[in-house]
């Protein structure tokens, strides 16, 4: 007995040494493998480094306003020589990542970044090969002829110094202008003279007011004012006489969605077939919503007699547009525009608290008024943080209503963004809006998130909220503000499918209108001013509608994975966690 004992004590301590040899083993292949990767990774973080400064040697506006203040006295230089060797070196960045860096032995997160480098990359060739905006797009340098001044002012608390030194250049870039704008499309062409009068005026007034009048700065502004002047003359009359360019690409659309969302819809056809079904939908349920109004509104009309005269479509845009009619006329005034988002978004913020519907960013967004020089065709931008900075502001620029236009154009689009629709417009576009999913990218320590946030889920993350707020009582159930953030819903597809229409197809102005105002209830204000976005900002219109299928798509894989578990806020909360990545790389961070 105790020689069985002995010998199976011995047997166990020899079993206890050959699995701790093991262990030794595996761990030494483990340290040297993470050796190996730890390699790869100071590689790849060296690229990094040496990618963004190239990247902001040639585009040193973009660098400050990214907090990347190196090059804050230089400017961009759109010469046919600089273009051509910028896109020598990103070539060269390019073939580096594909050759020379070892994807499969960088960590997890590094793998994801090493994709994102490769989408940003491919989208600056699609800019240099194929959109070519240097050539054609005007409204390219209008935006530096502001953003190069302003950015050095109002970061790091100014530097009228490197303000100057910008100055000093910008007769240059006006020149670089003419000589490389070609035949650019007649739309870009006067919006970027529409633009031009609230640009003259930023170097005339705003400027001296952001440098506190600094004479060396406003020595280089006055010949700056006087180039522009002449850049203002050129644009109505030489370039405007040569801008026949057209403004549809297909390929490159296409290209451009693909790399901004990354998601897993490769085929466009599929959300194409979602959009029809989804557009038929919300005006039925929006149709839902009105039978009840319609009869108290117009006792006099039978509905059912109407669907038998009128067909099914017919009396829908009918029966939608009616009660649309009687509530349209509540609303602020055109003056109170702004402030009417502002007061929106502070009590959108409050339901959120107390309903503790998400877990909102510690940062404060404020609203203020667009400058008149902003982007043409957007009528909101968020100001936020750039990607080297360690803290900052967020600010939500709202366009007010434009001053030249007339009385029954401002009522028009008053009366689209009435008291009912306002909210879930503030909910979906300004907070919490693309504000709360900025936020929390905004902590994750890859400059490439940062720099390159994943579009389709800044912009469809909001849209999915929608419902959850209609749900948990926003707005105590007022049928009202659902029919209107249903209309809004439907804006949503619409912007998708006349962004795929207008840029990869034929559809003309007059057709997009006609859609936009009979099938899509939107006033005609309202109508032309997202024609004009669609125009001047390709993929913009498509980005939302792609975000949002595709994290219905997560959701309802999520739901299958935690069953009776699942819950909404710690679902809402999973998909902004993990930064703008990728969608096809969040979906499998969501089902882990």
């Amino acid at each position: 007995m105790c020689v069985r004992i002995f010998q199976t004590y011995e047997e166990e301590r020899m079993k206890k040494t050959a699995a701790f040899i093991a262990v030794l083993a595996v761990l030494g292949c483990t340290t040297g493998a993470l050796l190996a990767q730890s390699g790869e990774d100071a590689k790849f973080k060296k690229f990094q480094d040496s990618f963004w400064d190239a990247y902001f040697k040639f585009y040193p506006t973009a660098g400050t306003l990214q907090g990347y203040t190196k090059y804050n006295d230089k400017l961009e230089d759109p010469s046919e020589g600089a273009l051509d060797k910028f896109n020598e070196i990103l070539d060269g960045f390019n073939q580096e990542l594909v050759t020379k860096i070892d994807r499969s032995k960088l960590s997890a997160e590094n793998q994801i970044d090493h994709e994102m480098y490769l989408d940003f990359l491919d989208l600056e060739f699609l800019k240099l090969q194929y959109t070519l905006p240097w050539q054609d797009n005007p409204l390219l340098y209008n935006d530096l002829f502001v953003q190069s001044l302003r950015s050095v002012l109002v970061k790091n608390g100014g530097n009228a110094a490197s303000a100057a030194a910008r100055a000093k250049l910008i007769p240059g870039l006006v020149k670089r202008a003419k000589d490389s704008l070609k035949n650019p499309p007649q739309e870009y062409t006067q919006a970027a003279i529409d633009q031009m009068p609230a640009i003259l005026d930023f170097y005339r007034v705003e400027v001296p007011k952001l440098s506190g009048g600094a004479a060396a700065l406003q020595a280089e502004v006055g010949k700056a004012i006087t180039a522009l002047e002449d850049y203002q003359r050129w644009l109505k009359g030489d370039l405007l006489a040569k801008s026949t360019g057209n403004f549809r690409m297909p390929d490159p659309h296409l290209r451009l969605l693909r790399r901004t969302t990354q998601g897993n819809l490769p085929i466009l056809e599929d959300v194409v077939k979602r959009s029809l079904a989804d557009f038929n939908n919300i005006r039925r349920d929006m149709f839902l919503v009105c039978i009840p109004f319609y009869k108290i509104m117009y006792p006099h009309i039978d509905i059912e007699q109407l669907g038998r005269t009128k067909g099914e479509e017919q009396t829908r845009n009918i029966v939608i547009q009616g009660v649309l009619d009687k509530i349209k006329g509540d609303h602020v005034g055109r003056d109170e525009f702004v402030g009417r988002i502002s007061s929106g978004a502070a009590a959108i913020r409050t339901f959120v608290q107390q309903q503790n519907l998400i877990e909102l960013p510690a940062d404060t967004l404020t609203v203020e008024p667009l400058p008149a020089y902003g982007q043409p065709g957007l009528w909101s931008i968020l100001s936020h943080p750039g990607a080297f900075e360690a803290a900052g502001t967020y600010t939500l620029y709202v366009k007010p209503v434009p001053a030249e236009w007339s009385a029954e154009d401002a009522a028009s689009f008053m009366e689209e963004h009435n008291n009912y629709y306002m909210d879930f417009m503030s909910i979906q576009n300004i907070f919490p809006g693309q504000f709360v999913p900025l936020a929390m990218t905004r902590k994750d320590p890859s400059t490439i998130r940062r720099i390159a946030a994943n579009q389709g889920l800044l912009k469809g993350w909001p849209i999915f909220l929608e419902d959850l707020f209609m749900e948990s009582g926003y707005g105590n159930y007022d049928l009202r503000m659902r029919l209107n953030q249903l209309k809004l819903l439907l804006k949503t597809v619409i912007d998708f499918q006349m962004d795929i229409n207008v840029h990869e197809g034929t559809w003309t102005k007059d057709k997009v209108i006609d859609y936009m105002t009979v099938r899509g209830f939107m006033t005609k204000a309202e109508a032309e001013r997202r024609w004009n976005k669609i125009v001047l900002n390709p993929g913009d219109g498509a980005q939302p509608y792609i975000g949002y299928q595709e994290i219905l798509d997560m959701e309802k894989d999520y739901r299958k994975l935690k069953g009776d578990s699942f819950n909404a806020k710690e679902f809402l909360q999973k998909l902004v966690s993990h930064g703008a990545i990728p969608l096809v790389k969040l979906k499998a961070k969501i089902a882990q």
